[in-house]
C-alpha cells in the first residue's frame, strides 16, 4: 500500500503545486497527464476511500466535438464546466453511472479531464461492499463508472471543490508514471476528434 496522507487538507505547499500542475493549467492535455499518479480520495458516511489515478481523458471544450461544451454549449448541466479549474463535474452516463471530471484552466473556458480509473489503496473493504464484490481484482475501480461507484461519488459531489473534506485530489509526491496515449473511448460521434490521442493510461 502506498503511504499516502489520509488528511482531507494536504499541506499548503502540495496544494499550490497541484494548482499549478493541474487545476490552473490552461493546457488540459498536459493536466490530464499530470493527474496520473495523483491520489483521488472521498470521505462518504465517515468512510475514507481512494487510490492512485491511473487513467484519464482530456476534453478541450468549445472546439472539441467530444466535449459537452462543444460550440460553447451552456446548459444547467454544463455550466460547471465554465468555472475556474479545481471543481468537480459529475454527470450521469446513460442515466445510470456517475462520471467524475476535473475542471481545469481559466474561468469561462470549459476544459475538463475525465477520471477513468484508479489503483485502490484506501478503504478497499468499503469499495468491495459498494461494488458488491467478494474479492479485489482490476475491475473494482477500472472504468469511470466503476471507480465512482467504489468511491461513493454521486451527483451530490457535482461542483465540489477538490479541496473539499468529502472529495479531494492529493499530491502523493510520486513521479508521473510512464503512460500510453490512445483515442478516447465512446466518442465515435465526434468525427475527427474521435481519433485524437487524448486518453492516457499508466503502464
Amino acid at each position: 500500500m502506498v503511504n499516502c496522507s489520509t488528511s482531507p487538507h494536504p499541506s499548503r505547499e502540495k496544494k499550490e503545486k497541484l494548482n499549478r500542475l493541474i487545476f490552473e493549467n490552461p493546457d488540459v492535455v498536459e493536466a490530464a497527464k499530470n493527474l496520473l499518479g495523483k491520489g483521488l480520495f472521498t470521505k462518504v458516511d465517515g468512510h475514507l476511500t481512494g487510490g492512485i489515478i491511473t487513467e484519464t481523458e482530456a476534453y478541450l471544450g468549445i472546439e472539441d466535438k467530444a466535449s459537452h461544451a462543444f460550440g460553447g454549449r451552456r446548459t444547467k448541466r454544463t455550466e460547471v464546466m465554465y468555472q475556474k479549474g479545481g471543481v468537480a463535474y459529475v454527470y450521469l452516463c446513460y442515466g445510470i453511472h456517475a462520471l467524475l471530471n476535473v475542471i481545469t484552466g481559466e474561468e469561462g473556458i470549459p476544459k475538463a479531464v475525465l477520471i477513468r480509473a484508479i489503483k485502490p489503496t484506501h478503504g478497499i473493504d468499503i469499495m468491495l461492499t459498494r461494488r458488491k464484490k467478494n474479492h479485489l481484482d482490476r475491475t473494482l475501480t477500472n472504468g469511470p463508472g466503476s471507480l465512482t461507484a467504489a468511491l461513493g461519488i454521486t451527483l451530490s459531489h457535482n461542483k465540489l471543490s477538490f479541496d473539499s473534506p468529502l472529495l479531494w485530489i492529493e499530491d502523493l509526491e510520486l513521479p508521473v508514471p510512464s503512460f500510453e496515449s490512445t483515442p478516447r473511448i465512446g466518442v465515435d460521434y465526434a468525427d475527427e476528434w474521435a481519433e485524437m490521442p487524448y486518453r492516457f493510461v499508466a503502464k
